[in-house]
């Protein structure tokens, strides 16, 4: 993977991970149930998982 395409993916999961923030926040003032909070939360979970796999690629050289 070239070093542009992995800053464009490492961009775009950082722009998820705010939204998905900034929507469970809105979920929790708006009175979302715990089962739509646990599911947003998972997701950023996921998110910060699949993020941090990245930034660990992309600083051995994606060798990874």
């Amino acid at each position: 993977m070239s070093a542009r395409v992995a800053q464009r993916e490492l961009d775009q999961l950082v722009l998820q991970l705010k939204g998905l923030v900034h929507v469970r926040a809105l979920l929790e003032t708006q009175g979302a149930s715990p089962a739509e909070l646990t599911m947003h939360s998972a997701q950023i979970a996921r998110v910060r998982v699949e993020l941090a796999r990245l930034a660990r690629t992309d600083a051995a050289g994606g060798e990874q």
